[in-house]
């Protein structure tokens, strides 16, 4: 069974309330089987698979880890909104697929980034979160920049020996910063912090049902590609 089916179904029964014993009646099974389910020390049949997929409404495919959609849509191209206008200097279609794709994902899941910032309202967090996106995109620009090498180097005041390391440690500086602000432990906390920030895939998608799965794509190719460090 795929790593995957144990958090997809703890994460399925705890958005909707459910405890271990409620859930595992309706299911068919008895609580300590459940709890191994869950725990992924045990591997259930395929039977059982079908059996959540019904209970929960959604795919076996997305409990497998499949798809992010809950649903087993497979996410296309041109199903994905446009978060941002197409570029007035440039009246070329975009005709690379992969270059579409990656950059609707990243644009609207950066959309959904900020509008929970502008509910979170919090001036410090949006300032650190702002820096560490833009620090990933300056050194990006920088990369794509070096291709050729006669490109002017006069454009960056960081020399090309020093903007590796030190725009590297700036975003783990900018990150940790974050993480201390939404922990309560920096100078700045968040107010309301539960309420503001309450999330799940479920509020997640009704919320922002057009930018949600570019989000859970990204969220998905990223940690596909983390797992094959490991």
């Amino acid at each position: 069974m795929d790593n995957d089916f144990p958090r997809i179904i703890t994460l399925l029964r705890k958005e909707r309330g459910l405890s271990q014993k409620q859930a595992a009646a309706e299911l068919g099974v008895s609580q300590a089987l459940l709890s191994h389910y869950e725990k992924g020390i045990r591997e259930c049949g395929l039977d059982f698979v079908v059996r959540v997929a019904d209970y929960y409404n959604v795919s076996c495919d997305y409990l497998l880890g499949r798809t992010p959609d809950r649903q087993g849509a497979t996410l296309k191209v041109e199903d994905i909104p446009d978060s941002e206008p197409q570029s007035k200097n440039n009246n070329q279609p975009i005709t690379n697929n992969l270059v579409m794709l990656n950059k609707k994902l990243i644009m609207n899941s950066i959309n959904i980034i900020f509008e929970l910032l502008e509910k979170i309202n919090s001036k410090a967090l949006t300032n650190e979160i702002s820096s560490y996106l833009m620090v990933s995109v300056y050194k990006m620009i920088r990369t794509v920049y070096s291709i050729n090498p006669k490109n002017p180097q006069a454009m960056f005041s960081v020399i090309p020996e020093l903007y590796t390391g030190l725009s590297s440690a700036l975003q783990n500086i900018v990150e940790a910063n974050a993480k201390c602000i939404v922990s309560g432990k920096g100078t700045t906390n968040i107010t309301n912090a539960e309420t503001t920030a309450a999330l799940s895939p479920e509020i997640i998608s009704n919320q922002y049902p057009d930018l949600a799965p570019s989000l859970y794509n990204l969220i998905q190719k990223t940690e596909e590609k983390m797992k094959k460090l490991y």
